[in-house]
Formats: structure tokens, sequence, C-alpha cells
């Protein structure tokens, strides 16, 4: 893989910024302000940071119009630094390209059918009946079930689990460890014993999906659990059978969604939330870490629960007043009807 290098003009161009400075000024990397060299590019994207503006050696620094007057070095002036950075950042990725074919250590079942261009690495596993689509790329020891499909330029990192029927669009990612039509967690009591309802139906992912390492999509039990288009999902995720996450939804890690709820479109959703089963959540919901939701959302907003932190003294106090709370809602009722009567 070879160094990457741009001149400030190529990236402003990019990135239709605004240069202020040394136009043929070279930059071969990125980093944050307080350890970028001579040659790298730096961001400013919260004004916490702003601090560091005076002493940084970055070769130039992607920030907004507010931000420029006093900056001495090359600057590159866009409406949304954090935006920016992330589309400059694609321009510094190493990217591992592999010649197309298929590892003489990986099993392909004869009925599979594969582009030409399709990469499978060493100890994949492609079974009965599977699509993949051009540019497609296995990963080594990653499992895709019978009658899979897999859409264009999908990626499929090392040690992935497809289960059968797990179908896929174009441009998805799934990171390793991540299992796609697993079971739902469905079971009927008998007289104390569990009986298993059996998960007929699938699991689908639309186009530009991510998926991050070691997080489970669970297969619906009649329907298929469905992925919108262009939602990301964070690692270390539980989806439930039946859910459906709409288009442009963002999920960070350890969150968990139970059965058959539906999340709307451009929601996000922070780290270790709970989403109890049979649940709608509006399109446009924002719902903050570690919140336990058990009721549909209706509006969009944001919505939290739970405490934040504080000094564990102050936090045993507040345990005891809170189970307090519903004899002071008695005695508060008791007053206010003796106040109505008088």
């Amino acid at each position: 893989m070879s160094a990457k290098e741009f001149t400030l003009q190529e990236i402003a161009k990019t990135l239709s910024a605004e240069l202020h400075g040394d136009p043929q000024c070279r930059i071969s990397g990125i980093a944050t302000l307080m350890q970028a060299s001579a040659t790298q590019l730096s961001f400013i994207a919260n004004s916490k940071y702003q601090k560091h503006l005076a002493s940084t050696s970055a070769g130039a620094v992607l920030m907004s119009e507010e931000l420029l007057s006093g900056f001495s070095g090359n600057a590159l002036v866009v409406d949304d630094p954090y935006l920016a950075y992330a589309h400059v950042s694609q321009l510094f990725a190493k990217s591992v390209t592999e010649t197309a074919g298929v590892d003489p250590r990986a099993c392909v079942a004869d009925s599979a059918v594969l582009q030409s261009d399709v990469y499978i690495a060493a100890g994949a596993v492609i079974g009965e009946r599977v699509t993949l689509e051009s540019g497609v790329r296995i990963g080594a020891n990653t499992v895709v079930g019978d009658d899979c499909q897999i859409g264009k330029d999908s990626v499929l990192e090392a040690n992935v689990t497809l289960y059968h029927g797990v179908r896929m669009g174009r441009n998805c990612l799934i990171h390793s460890g991540a299992v796609l039509g697993s079971d739902g967690f469905g079971f009927a009591s008998d007289r104390g014993e569990w009986v298993k309802i059996a998960q007929l139906g699938g699991v689908v992912l639309g186009d530009r999906v991510e998926v991050g390492a070691c997080t489970t999509i669970d297969r619906g039990a009649l329907e298929d659990t469905r992925i919108g288009d262009g939602v990301i999902l964070d690692n270390q995720i539980q989806i439930a059978h039946n859910v459906q996450v709409g288009k442009n939804t963002a999920i960070a890690g350890c969150t968990a969604v139970a059965g058959s709820t539906r999340i709307g479109d451009h929601c996000t959703i922070a780290g270790a939330c709970g989403i109890t089963g049979h649940l709608t959540i509006a399109s446009g919901s924002h719902i903050t870490a570690m919140s336990l939701v058990t009721k549909s959302i209706s509006e969009p907003g944001a919505y939290s629960s739970g405490t934040g932190m504080m000094p564990y003294q102050q936090w045993k106090k507040n345990v005891v007043r809170f189970r307090q709370l519903d004899d002071i809602a008695r005695r508060l009722k008791a007053v206010e009807a003796k106040i109505s009567e008088d």
C-alpha cells in the first residue's frame, strides 16, 4: 500500500472548500490539532478545542468561517468541518484490494452463482444456490448459508456468519463476528417446558447498510427482519426477530431491540439502550444513552430515561427518596383533597 499525498488545492477541490494559504502545501495524512505535523491536515468541529488553534503545527485546518479570523495558518473553510473531515478521511483510507478469484482453500457449492470479479478468501464457505453479485468480497472463514443473496460491491469481513436465506443489497459492509439470520428467541410454554417456535422468516438488508463487529440480527418468525437503506449499526447490537429499522437510522453499541418493534427513518439511538418488543418509534426520534424504552414514541424528538451520574452518597439519598415517592404522592393527593373541601 503506497503512501497517499495531496496538495491543499486538490483537497479543496474535492471538498468544494474555500482555501486560505498555500495551495501547493502537501498533505499526507490527518491528525488532531494537538498531534498534527506540518504535512498533516486537522479539523475543528467543537469550540472547546479552539484553544489549540494557536499552537497547532498542522499543515492546514478544516474550519468554519467564524473561526478563520485571527488564524494565520493554512485553512480550508467549509460549512460543516466534521462532515468535511468524514469525506477527506476517505482519501487517506488504507484500502486492501484483492485480485478477483476464489482461494483454493475456500469451499464453494457447485450451485452457487458468482460473478467473475468476486473475491473469496481462504476458509470461506459458500452454500447452495448462493448469489454473489459483481464486486462482492468474502473474507477468510466467513460462512454464507444456502440461498443467500449478496448485492453488488458488498463486503463481508473475516469470520462473518450468514445463516440461510439472508438477502443483502448493494455496498453493504458486514464486520467480523457479525451473525445474520440466527433464530429469533421464540418459544411457547407447555406446563413448565419450552417448545421452540420454528423461525420461518429471513433477514433482508437494503443498500449501503453497515453492520458492526459481533452484532446479531435474528431472522423473523414468519415475516422477515428488515434493515433499511443506509442504516448503520455499531458493534455488539442485538436486533431481534421481525424488527424493522427504517432508512438512515443509526444505532450505537450494546443496544438491544426486542422482537417486532418498528423503528422509523432517520432515528439515532445511543449506546446501551433497551427497546422492548412490539413498539413503534417515530421517524426522527433520538434516544439518549442507556435509556429503557417501554412504550411507543409517536412524535419525533429527543427522549431519555434513567438518571445521570452523581456522587455515590448523593445517589444513595436519591434512591431512598425515590422509594418514598409513592407515599409522598398519596399524602399530596390527600392534602389537595382537603384543600378543595375547605
